[in-house]
C-alpha cells in the first residue's frame, strides 16, 4: 500500500523549511503529499524537493480565494508546474444563506475551466458541515446537490458530526478519488492513527476496496509533528503486514 500525509500535519516545521518536512515524510514512507500551502516558493523548488524526496504531489488544499477570477490562472499554472491534477477547497465560511450561495456559484463557475486544465475540483469537510445550520440547511447536502465536486471526505470530522464515515464514503463514491484518514476521540481531540476511537480500520479498508487515495492527516503533533505521522505510517505498516497488503 502507498500513502499520502497532508503537509499541514507538520506545519510545525513547513512554514519554516518546507524542503526539509518533504524530505523527511519521504523518509518515513509516504509516497505522496498534499500540500497545505507552498510559502512563497516558485513552483521550480517544490517540484526538484519533491524529486528530491521521492514523493509526488496527490493534491492541494488550496483557498477559495486563488480560484476568483483574478488569481485562477495564476494557480492553474502552479498547480500544472508541480504536477498536481487536484484542487481542494479545504472549508470555507458558509455561515449565511449568502455565502452559501455565493461559494456555490464560484464552484461551478471554476470547475470547468480546471477540468479544461486538466484539474479537478474537490472540497474538504469538518464536521459542521452535516449539522444543520443557523439558515436552516445542512452544507454537505446542499454540495451534494448543486454541485459536480468531487468530496475529500475527513472520516474523522464525519466521525466527531456523528455520521458513519464508512456508508459516507461508500455512498459517496462516484464523487470520490481520495479521502482523509485520520484518528481521534467524538469530541473532536485528534489522536495519531491508532490513539483514537474513530474507525480508522474500517474507513482504511473500504477505501482500499473503493480504488480511493488515503491521505494522512493528523492534527496534534504529540510531541511534534514528524514524531506523530511517523506513528501514524508505522501503524499502517503493521496493518498492511496483518493482512499482507
Amino acid at each position: 500500500m502507498k500513502y499520502g500525509l497532508q503537509m499541514y500535519s507538520v506545519r510545525d516545521i513547513t512554514g519554516q523549511d518546507l524542503h526539509r518536512a518533504l524530505v523527511e515524510v519521504g523518509k518515513q514512507g509516504y509516497k505522496f503529499v498534499e500540500f497545505a500551502g507552498f510559502f512563497g516558493h516558485s513552483a521550480r523548488e517544490v517540484k526538484a524537493w519533491m524529486k528530491e524526496a521521492g514523493v509526488r504531489v496527490s493534491g492541494t488544499h488550496t483557498g477559495w480565494q486563488e480560484l476568483t477570477p483574478e488569481n485562477l490562472e495564476q494557480t492553474i499554472r502552479y498547480h500544472q508546474e508541480i504536477g498536481n491534477n487536484n484542487i481542494i477547497i479545504p472549508g470555507a465560511d458558509l455561515s449565511t444563506q449568502e455565502k452559501l450561495d455565493d461559494f456555490i456559484k464560484l464552484l461551478n463557475d471554476v470547475q470547468p475551466k480546471l477540468r479544461k486544465a486538466g484539474i479537478r475540483l474537490g472540497y474538504h469537510n469538518h464536521s459542521h458541515e452535516f449539522i444543520p445550520t443557523s439558515y436552516g440547511k445542512i452544507i454537505h447536502e446542499e454540495l451534494e446537490a448543486r454541485t459536480n465536486v468531487e468530496f475529500e471526505i475527513d472520516t474523522f470530522w464525519a466521525f466527531v458530526a456523528g455520521k458513519d464515515p464508512v456508508a459516507l464514503i461508500r455512498r459517496l463514491k462516484d464523487r470520490i478519488s481520495v479521502i482523509h484518514l485520520k484518528d481521534g476521540f467524538q469530541n473532536g481531540q485528534g489522536k495519531a492513527l491508532g490513539e483514537g476511537e474513530a474507525p480508522v480500520v474500517d474507513v482504511r479498508n473500504e477505501a482500499i476496496d473503493q480504488g480511493f487515495a488515503i491521505v494522512v492527516e493528523s492534527e496534534t503533533m504529540d510531541p511534534d509533528g514528524l514524531s506523530e505521522v511517523g506513528r501514524c505510517i508505522s501503524y499502517l505498516k503493521a496493518l498492511d503486514l496483518l493482512d499482507g497488503k
